[in-house]
């Protein structure tokens, strides 16, 4: 049974190979089709992506050590998108990986993630692939009215395990204030 996290919540993983689900449900009537994109942004010790191919995105699904993986582009958001991490390959510079979601055009089409309800984030242990197990669950539950990017949780590096921790913080600026926090040198 999975663990359901509060916002903050951090858990020891102690595996080798999980799949991070984003998931979420647009409201309907707004104008426009919502477009919704899972990123991750794997950070060196200076929170900053060491090379722009660790920067994992609809444009580049896969991280230039072949650790991170996405599922691709989910324009409805049922299914969720999600990204397969193996941890044991992932470059030794890399101290964090933080899931992001961003709403694309959000400005053009004037939307945030207040119209987005039922949001979440789930781990699953994918080591045996004939039996997929989820680990851990974390609902957003605020109600971020302005913000047109979540950062929903994040893997990191602590004594030489990988941890998790349900983060829930909410970015006014979308991809581009993502890409601006945590990739300087590429932005």
């Amino acid at each position: 049974m999975a663990i359901n996290l509060t916002k903050g919540q951090r858990i020891d993983l102690g595996l080798k190979k999980v799949r991070i689900v984003l998931g979420w449900k647009p409201n309907i009537g707004t104008g426009f089709d919502f477009d919704l994109d899972a990123s991750a942004f794997m950070l060196g010790s200076d929170g900053q992506i060491p090379a722009e191919r660790f920067f994992v995105f609809y444009n580049n699904q896969r991280s230039v050590d072949d650790s991170v993986e996405s599922s691709g582009d989910d324009l409805t958001g049922d299914d969720g998108e999600s990204l397969t991490v193996d941890l044991e390959k992932v470059d030794p510079r890399i101290e964090e990986i933080i899931f992001t979601v961003t709403i694309h055009e959000a400005d053009t089409r004037r939307q945030n993630f207040g119209q987005v309800h039922n949001s979440f984030i789930s781990l699953y242990n994918v080591e045996d692939p004939n039996r997929e197990v989820e680990v851990a669950r974390y609902d957003l539950d605020e109600d971020f009215s302005i913000e047109t990017a979540v950062e929903f949780g994040r893997l990191y590096r602590r004594n030489g395990s990988w941890r998790f921790e349900a983060m829930g913080r909410g970015v006014h600026g979308g991809l581009q204030e993502l890409v601006n926090r945590y990739a300087r040198l590429f932005a």
